[in-house]
């Protein structure tokens, strides 16, 4: 049992560092074009030369802004619970169950669907190119969405021994 909460501790420090990664980093569409590498993240439009302010439609900027907003709720929560974790090792009796890192994890995983799912939807149509692609940002917020759902269900189930 000790082997798995150490397991499930670091992968839960692994997905808030992906979290973080996936947000910060401007490489959630990346392609080619006639200047070279390009790449649009939740922040900047970067090409080989330069980066410079994200220019899409006024009519899907909220939704930028309700992505970016939902992923640095991600990222709060998925520490937060991360914390709640090292809290309830320590503090809770034996045999009780993980129920409160639990469910701030599973709204972690809620936070990234919402985010993850709105850029989906709403951007990839600025993205026409043949060569355009989603970017390791993108793939890590999914990355982290899966492995956030698992996390919160391991520790609604497991006891502490």
């Amino acid at each position: 049992m000790l082997v798995l909460l150490a397991g499930i501790f670091v992968v839960h420090i692994a997905t808030v560092v992906m979290l973080f990664v996936s947000t910060i980093a401007n490489v959630w569409m990346a392609g080619t074009s006639t200047m070279g590498a390009n790449s649009t993240g939740l922040w900047l439009d970067c090409d080989a030369v330069k980066c410079r302010q994200i220019a899409f439609a006024e009519g899907d900027m909220p939704s930028l802004k309700a992505v970016q907003a939902f992923m640095i709720l991600a990222i709060i929560f998925s520490f937060f619970s991360l914390v709640m974790f090292v809290v309830q090792l320590f503090t809770m009796e034996k045999g009780k169950r993980f129920y409160i890192t639990g469910a701030i994890m599973l709204i972690c995983w809620l936070f990234i669907l919402i985010a993850v799912s709105i850029y989906t939807a709403r951007f990839p149509h600025y993205f026409t190119d043949p060569r355009d692609h989603h970017g390791y940002s993108f793939i890590l917020a999914w990355i982290c969405f899966c492995f956030s759902f698992i996390i919160g269900i391991l520790y609604l189930v497991l006891r502490k021994k």
